[in-house]
């Protein structure tokens, strides 16, 4: 008789389909299912624990199993599980939407949910373009973003996305943007002064010819997440924001993967002092438990839409399950921890720790940078270290040293030739030295052999 791993091993290969998965590839191999998490650690159907060294992608914050978190779902359980937000209100909605104001860059006052960051990027979008429509700007109707960009995968989120793997086959049914470089440093002749100069000044010149008819600029403030962890030179997220605001252009933040805690600062536009027009955020807004997001907008914006019915101005979109409140529930508590635990000036200490304790991997011979910001870390693996030369795509570097780092007992995901590490913001010292330690093993055997 076939064992309970055999049997759910076959139900998935013949039912379940993985996102972001060559399916083939898997299906010749032997699938990893989880059962459980304690901690910062999950553990599969044969008992083997793994430290969850990406943050089950990058949104867990407390770890997993955590009583507050949990009680937090069974509290409002007992009330009720969903009510819509379409014309009426609920409790667990409405503190969190002031919550979240109360900790937001200042100016946004207005929070409208859903359910992904996807659909939080979507929503910016429409309203964006809505805007300058109510306002009686017509012309109004594109949009900037950066070179490598990854907003989610509805099809305006990929409209402003600019990941050739990702988004090229859907280009038929995608409206264009224009797209200008992300400041990455490592890859540029002229460095960190190099890469941000040219940024900005595409940036300018487009706005000095066209911002007649441009309506927003996206982007990933300070860290461009699945290009490769690519921090961006101190100072640029600022300039970006001042030459929107010069133009008349509205700026949208996407702070999906950087918001609450990640970079060091709640929000990644604190570090630079940044007020956007429009922010979205997700992933660890719930401690990285059910799926909500946000998008929080300005009076500006939201004056723009409020009006007399006959005038037809509402903003109609929607989703089933927005401001559902058990997910707005646990979002509450999660922040409540982050306050009372000071999960975000931890995360500075244990960002220098980490810093550390990966210094010398940058001497490695294939090890071309490691770039972090806050608890973000992306280390970019290359072939010949001295010319930067990348690997193949065959060569699947990143793939093997995250199977290696599997094998020793902690679960990440590459970007390409890029080796990611975000573990949950509550990760012990001593559990970050333990992840650390296997990244670097997994990493040295994956590219210099054992």
């Amino acid at each position: 008789m076939a064992s309970l791993y055999e049997q759910l091993a076959a139900l998935d290969k013949s039912h379940v389909w993985h996102p972001f998965t060559q399916m083939r590839d898997y299906n010749n191999a032997d699938p990893l299912i989880i059962e459980r998490g304690e901690g910062v650690k999950l553990y599969d159907v044969l008992g083997r624990a793994y430290y969850d060294g990406f943050s089950s992608v990058w949104l867990n914050v407390h770890g997993h199993n955590v009583p507050e978190l949990n009680q937090a779902i069974t509290d409002q359980l007992g009330r009720v599980a969903h009510s819509t937000l379409l014309g009426m209100a609920n409790i667990p909605a409405i503190e969190l939407a002031e919550k979240l104001v109360r900790i937001a860059p200042a100016g946004l006052t207005k929070v409208f949910y859903s359910d992904s960051g996807a659909t939080g990027v979507e929503i910016a979008l429409k309203m964006a373009y809505q805007y300058w429509h109510n306002r009686g700007v017509y012309a109004k109707k594109s949009f900037i973003t950066m070179n490598q960009a990854y907003h989610g995968d509805t099809i305006g989120a990929v409209s402003v996305g600019a990941i050739p793997l990702y988004h090229d086959v859907f280009r038929p049914l995608l409206f264009p943007s224009h797209v200008v470089p992300y400041p990455y440093s490592y890859r540029h002749e002229g460095g960190a002064v190099g890469a941000k100069e040219e940024t900005l000044s595409a940036i300018q010149t487009i706005l000095e010819t066209r911002s007649d008819e441009i309506a927003a600029l996206i982007v990933e403030p300070i860290v461009q997440g699945a290009s490769g962890i690519i921090v961006m030179p101190p100072g640029t997220l600022r300039d970006i924001a001042s030459l929107c605001r010069k133009y008349g252009v509205l700026f949208i933040a996407d702070e999906v993967a950087t918001g609450f805690g990640r970079t060091g600062a709640m929000f990644a536009c604190d570090l630079e002092g940044v007020s956007p027009d429009f922010m979205v955020v997700g992933k660890g807004l719930t401690g990285g438990y059910l799926p909500v997001a946000a998008t929080l907008a300005t009076d500006e914006v939201y004056n723009a839409f409020y009006a007399d019915y006959e005038e037809q101005k509402s903003f109609f979109h929607g989703h089933s399950f927005t401001g559902n409140p058990l997910g707005c529930a646990v979002a509450l508590a999660s922040l409540k921890l982050l306050e009372d635990r000071k999960i975000v000036e931890g995360v500075r200490v244990k960002a220098d720790f980490v810093a550390a304790k990966l210094a010398a991997l940058a001497d490695r011979s294939h090890v071309g940078e490691v770039r972090q910001q806050g608890l973000m870390i992306g280390i970019e693996l290359v072939r010949e270290k001295a010319s930067r030369r990348s690997y193949d795509w065959a060569d699947r570097i990143g793939v093997r040293a995250s199977l290696r780092a599997r094998e020793l007992g902690m679960l990440t995901r590459p970007l390409g030739n890029v080796v990611v590490f975000i573990p949950p913001l509550a990760s012990t010292v001593g559990e970050l030295e333990e992840m650390t330690n296997i990244l670097a093993r997994a990493i040295c055997e994956a590219t210099e052999g054992s």
